[in-house]
């Protein structure tokens, strides 16, 4: 009985937004979380720690890297958007968890091909968000070529940039989090 009104208020939700939300859903519930393998194999994801790694010795800032193949349903029926779950991964992963408040996010979600860069706050304070969607389309246009790979690293790269003038290198430069990019 809980699994028929589930399937109701589903349905109801999904026809108040039209056809944009169920090809979304199809989208998300189609895309298995295998890909993101393919996507990104292990010779990649160590690619990926190694540029942020050496991106941190060039800054104080703290960079961390997340990609998730799909929403869940429950998710999905909440509408909730890239930024909604990067911000959601943001706390999960205690980006904010440093000093200075200069930890920054690339969260990437497979099924919508969208990337959101999301800042501590004071990063944000001196970042402007126009400076992130560019970064974060840059990267959208090479996944689209499917240029994974080449996409995070040429994202980590514009971030870097950022973050040198924002918070040179100091000798007390510790690692705060950790660099491994992480797979949801």
């Amino acid at each position: 009985m809980e699994v028929e009104a589930a399937a109701v208020l589903a349905a109801a939700a999904l026809q108040e937004d039209g056809k944009m939300k169920i090809s979304r859903l199809f989208k998300h519930l189609l895309y298995p979380p295998w890909l993101v393998r393919r996507r990104f194999p292990p010779a990649s994801l160590k690619k990926i720690e190694k540029a942020i790694q050496h991106s941190e010795t060039r800054h104080s800032a703290e960079i961390r890297f997340a990609v998730e193949s799909s929403l869940s349903f429950i998710e999905l029926l909440q509408d909730t958007s890239c930024f909604d779950r990067g911000v959601d991964v943001f706390s999960e992963l205690r980006v904010w968890d440093t000093e200075l408040n200069n930890g920054v996010l690339i969260y990437l979600l497979l099924a919508d091909r969208t990337i959101e860069i999301i800042v501590d706050r004071d990063v944000n304070k001196k970042v402007d968000s126009k400076e992130r969607i560019r970064i974060c389309r840059l990267m959208e246009s090479l996944f689209r070529n499917k240029q994974f790979e080449t996409g995070v690293l040429k994202g980590i790269e514009e971030i870097t940039r950022l973050l040198i003038t924002l918070y040179p290198a100091n000798a007390e430069n510790i690692n705060e989090l950790p660099n491994k990019p992480v797979i949801l």
